[in-house]
């Protein structure tokens, strides 16, 4: 399995992720931000149950390898991890534990064009990129790849404008709810669960998408 270089939007990605990860590994995280932690591996666990426990499943963009222990939940998931930086991979393999790592299958891939066939493996997990994407034409390139090497389901979360905002939504890069949906059924997926962090608020929402046809 091999990837090509990194996208722009991946490398800009890159340093902001960079950056946030620097500084949690340097202290300890305080509480809003372990309960944050929590409520996003909570939406994680609910996607994978709405998506059929996936027993294939490719992390994309997987950074540090946060979300493997719940992948891992699963006793019979075989797990794949993507990220464009190899030396990303190197590091998240010292954030956890050797009986969690041998379930764990690494490779250096750019998410949008991630070097595996088609209907490669049962359902994709991005959630760190994903929701950082602000262009359409580049959520789309994205979803259209995914589609291409998921052969059931995908999860992604989504930044999106709430209720309760406050100020014009264009300054805080927010997406728009139903210019998202539709960019899902025109990459080819209809739309299986969503559940937002906080209803209501203009916080993070995650998506289980499934292949239509």
């Amino acid at each position: 399995m091999s990837g090509q270089p990194p996208s722009p939007v991946e490398i800009e990605f890159a340093r902001h992720h960079d950056r946030e990860h620097a500084r949690i590994c340097r202290q300890a995280a305080p509480r809003r931000l372990r309960l944050a932690f929590w409520r996003d591996e909570q939406l994680v666990r609910n996607a994978l149950k709405a998506a059929g426990e996936p027993g294939l499943v490719l992390d994309v963009t997987c950074g540090a390898g946060r979300f493997w222990p719940v992948l891992a939940e699963h006793a019979n998931r075989v797990i794949l991890a993507a990220d464009p930086s190899p030396d990303m991979l190197d590091h998240a393999r010292t954030h956890h534990g050797g009986a969690l790592l041998e379930r764990v299958t690494t490779f250096p891939s750019s998410a949008f064009t991630l070097g595996l066939s088609a209907n490669a493996v049962d359902c994709i997990l991005c959630l760190q990129l994903f929701r950082h994407v602000k262009a359409s034409e580049h959520r789309l390139a994205l979803l259209r790849e995914f589609h291409r090497v998921s052969r059931d389901t995908v999860i992604v979360s989504v930044q999106i404008e709430g209720r309760l905002n406050i100020g014009p939504a264009p300054h805080r890069g927010l997406a728009d709810k139903a210019e998202v949906e539709a960019e899902f059924r025109q990459a080819g997926f209809t739309l299986l669960w969503y559940q937002d962090f906080l209803p209501g608020f203009a916080l993070t929402r995650v998506y289980a998408l499934c292949k239509a046809g």
